[in-house]
């Protein structure tokens, strides 16, 4: 889920391969589907100086969905991926976002969530598609500071969140920090506040948390729904996402989308700038 400027909230139905939009203003009207994806559609980020186009985790790569068109590939690096352990094992991506300097990241994992046999990936401003880090099971996020330096990683299934140092100049990371370690549930989608602090949808728990840049738990929210999945913040207002998937008895909130005021607000997702002037233009 991410809040844009042009778009207001938007959001992907993964498994059903949606991208759809919110009303912002009213918020009991259905959501609008912007595309359909005949195959997964994980994340999404808007394309600067490109209206309705976006950039896409989805299948088993990353692509460019414009209106009316086919996707457009950039790469698909995991088609077919031998893990090392055996056959091909079926993967997918997973969770991404663009960061403050205009490059998109996306994981990717395994279909049964296979121990380390999941990836990142980071799409420069040409297109080209480059795995920064493997051996990840199920990455979320990542979320980025505001100022692009500092980027964080949840591995969901093993519960913890690293923090890496980001060289904006390159897309370089630093070494991995441990930040957060969760033992109740699964670190899942997150967001980065005005102050540096991280909201983090712990799956399995009905929890949002509120973590301090130092790591500390600062605050909890408590939601109707078993598996909060997503969140962003727009302006003051935090919106989480829900998922029903594998709940044999889904309650009536499992799926559904909440808003919480909270007192420290957001801003606007980042685009990915593609093009060969975009690293001249952010060096400026």
């Amino acid at each position: 889920m991410r809040w844009t400027d042009d778009h207001g909230i938007v959001l992907v139905d993964i498994l059903a391969g949606r991208l759809l939009t919110a009303t912002t203003d009213r918020p009991a009207d259905p959501f609008r589907q912007l595309a359909h994806l005949p195959f997964p559609l994980s994340a999404v980020a808007p394309v600067a100086d490109a209206p309705g186009t976006w950039i896409a985790a989805a299948g088993t790569g990353i692509c460019l969905l414009t209106p009316g068109t086919p996707p457009h590939w950039l790469a698909r690096p995991e088609a077919d991926v031998d893990t090392g352990t055996g056959p091909a094992r079926p993967m997918r991506m997973n969770d991404g976002t663009a960061d403050p300097s205009g490059r998109f990241w996306a994981g990717s994992m395994a279909y049964d969530a296979h121990d380390g046999a999941g990836s990142l990936y980071r799409v420069d401003h040409d297109g080209t598609v480059v795995r920064v880090l493997d051996g990840i099971t199920v990455p979320n996020g990542p979320a980025f500071t505001a100022d692009g330096r500092t980027m964080y990683l949840a591995d969901s299934a093993r519960g913890v969140v690293r923090r890496h140092s980001v060289d904006r100049a390159t897309g370089g990371l630093g070494a991995p920090e441990a930040y957060v370690t969760v033992d109740d549930g699964s670190p899942d989608g997150m967001v980065v506040d005005a102050e540096g602090a991280v909201w983090i949808a712990v799956w399995g728990t009905g929890t949002v948390r509120r973590y301090l840049p130092d790591g500390c738990l600062d605050r909890t929210l408590r939601l109707p729904a078993r598996q909060p999945a997503g969140v962003c913040l727009r302006e003051d207002l935090l919106y989480v996402t829900s998922a029903r998937v594998g709940l044999a008895a889904p309650g009536p909130y499992d799926g559904a989308v909440f808003t919480v005021r909270v007192d420290v607000p957001g801003r606007p997702a980042d685009p990915y700038r593609h093009g060969p002037d975009s690293s001249r233009k952010e060096a400026a």
